[in-house]
Formats: C-alpha cells, sequence, structure tokens
C-alpha cells in the first residue's frame, strides 16, 4: 500500500474519531485529538498505532470512578411515575437498568457526566440544592437552558407500583396506582390498555390469582369501562368461579348492552350452573 494510501486511511479514521468525541465536553481529550490530527497527514502508520495507544489509554484511565461517588450515586431513579433507573457499578465502572436492558454502560465524559447511547442523552449526577436529594439530570442541549432535576433517587424502602405488582402486593400496588391517577388521571402508567395487557399475559402464563388481582386493579382505576369487566369474568371463568364471572359479565353488560361476547358468555355460564 503506498504512503498517500496510508495518509487517507489515517485522516479518515482520525475524522471519525473527531466527530464521535466533539460533542462531549472533556477538554482535554479534544486538545489530544486535535493535535494528533494536525500531524496525522504527515505520519506514517506505525506511529498511528501510538495515536490509537493514547486514546486507549486515556478512555482506561477515564472509567475509574471514586468510591464516593460510587456509594451517592448507586441507587434507583424515579424515571416516571412507574418506572425507575437502577444504577449500579461493576469493577468501579458505571451500569444501568432501564427498560428490559440490565447491562447499559454509559461512556464516562469527566468525573460527573456520562452519555448514555440507549437514551441519546448526557446525564450528570447532582445533588437537588431545594431538597438536597440525588438526581439524575439530562445535561441541556442548549447551554443557556437551566438544570432540571430530572429523576430523584429513591429511598431504599420506596417503591412503585409496578414493583409491588412484582412482588404480588396488589393492595399495595393499588395504592400506589389510585395515587398516580388522583395526581394525574392522564398518565400512561394507569391506562387501561396495558393494564389489560398485563393482566392478559398473566392469564396465558396460567398465573391466574395475578391476573385476576391486576384485572380487579384495571376496574379500580377504571370503573366505568365495560371492557375491564369482561377481561375480569373472563379470569374468574378461567379460575372456575362461575357466580363471580357471571357477576363481572352483567356488569361489563350494563355498561355495553352490545357486548356480544360477554351475552354469550353469561348464557353458557347460566347454563352450565
Amino acid at each position: 500500500m503506498s504512503n498517500k494510501k496510508i495518509e487517507i486511511i489515517i485522516g479518515v479514521i482520525a475524522k471519525w474519531y473527531i466527530s464521535f468525541f466533539i460533542n462531549f465536553e472533556t477538554k482535554t481529550l479534544k486538545k489530544l485529538l486535535i493535535y494528533n490530527y494536525s500531524i496525522l497527514a504527515v505520519m506514517k502508520l506505525k506511529y498511528f498505532s501510538i495515536f490509537i495507544l493514547l486514546i486507549c489509554i486515556y478512555s482506561c484511565s477515564n472509567n475509574s470512578n471514586d468510591p464516593e461517588f460510587i456509594k451517592k450515586v448507586t441507587g434507583r431513579y424515579l424515571y416516571n411515575s412507574d418506572e425507575v433507573v437502577e444504577v449500579y457499578f461493576k469493577e468501579n465502572e458505571l451500569y444501568m437498568v432501564w427498560r428490559g436492558a440490565k447491562n447499559i454502560k454509559p461512556l464516562k465524559v469527566n468525573e460527573n457526566t456520562f452519555y448514555v447511547k440507549e437514551m441519546n442523552e448526557k446525564v450528570q449526577f447532582l445533588t437537588n440544592p431545594d431538597n438536597q436529594k440525588e438526581y439524575i439530570v439530562l445535561v441541556p442541549k442548549d447551554e443557556n437552558s437551566s438544570i432540571i432535576y430530572n429523576y430523584r433517587k429513591l429511598e431504599d424502602q420506596e417503591k412503585i407500583p409496578r414493583e409491588y405488582l412484582k412482588n404480588n402486593q396488589f393492595d399495595k400496588a393499588l395504592e400506589g396506582y389510585i395515587a398516580i391517577k388522583e395526581k394525574d388521571s392522564l398518565d400512561l402508567s394507569i391506562n387501561e390498555g396495558d393494564l389489560n395487557s398485563l393482566g392478559y399475559r398473566e392469564l396465558r402464563e396460567n398465573n391466574i390469582n395475578d391476573a385476576i388481582n391486576i384485572f380487579k386493579i384495571n376496574v379500580a382505576l377504571h370503573p366505568y369501562s365495560s371492557n375491564v369487566y369482561d377481561s375480569l369474568g373472563e379470569a374468574y371463568t378461567k379460575s372456575g368461579d362461575t357466580a363471580l364471572a357471571i357477576v363481572n359479565y352483567n356488569k361489563s353488560l350494563a355498561l355495553d348492552s352490545g357486548n356480544a361476547r360477554a351475552k354469550r358468555n353469561v348464557n353458557r355460564l347460566e347454563k352450565k350452573e
């Protein structure tokens, strides 16, 4: 390969490094990259390996986290009313659990700033001076914007309704969802369809009691919906409780007399009795 081609390859790779890192706020890294790029045009391939090595050394040394920082930020953060972001450390490196992804590894930008690819956001871990609690803060994309303390760190014993559901603590889950509804009746976490889907998932997996409890929560949150009673009637049918199945199918019909499915099920169950 000719020297000219080598120089072109080096230049392309160097531009990629700069375009990747230039959005971050680490001044030292920017200076290192810009300095190396300015001399790449006259470098030979053997020197380019030194450039890559410097990047690796800087990256590795920059990943280490202070023990006090680790203790301060480890925990669960309230992402929304029924969802959390968990922060933990493995071999002094920060990881996150979010929306089913268990090993999210943010890129460390500086001592207190990380880039989370899965969120497409830079985040910082800051103490809110108003309440002295820890928060995950989304770094404003506009330098003139003020800081918003987005995601509060939860206390060790503090749980969201979804976590109570997971632990089969349905009464506490219901309390949590009712509190969310009282605060914001349009909150997505109390969406009727989502809770109904969750109940049917339990029903398909033959977790009948869990399905019944989830449908009961949906009934409590949406008492004027014909569909929630219809679903609860189906769960009671599968559990073998014909009487409660008929009661709930009739409640569904009282709200929607055109529910042909509920009519058929009532007629079928009454014949059994």
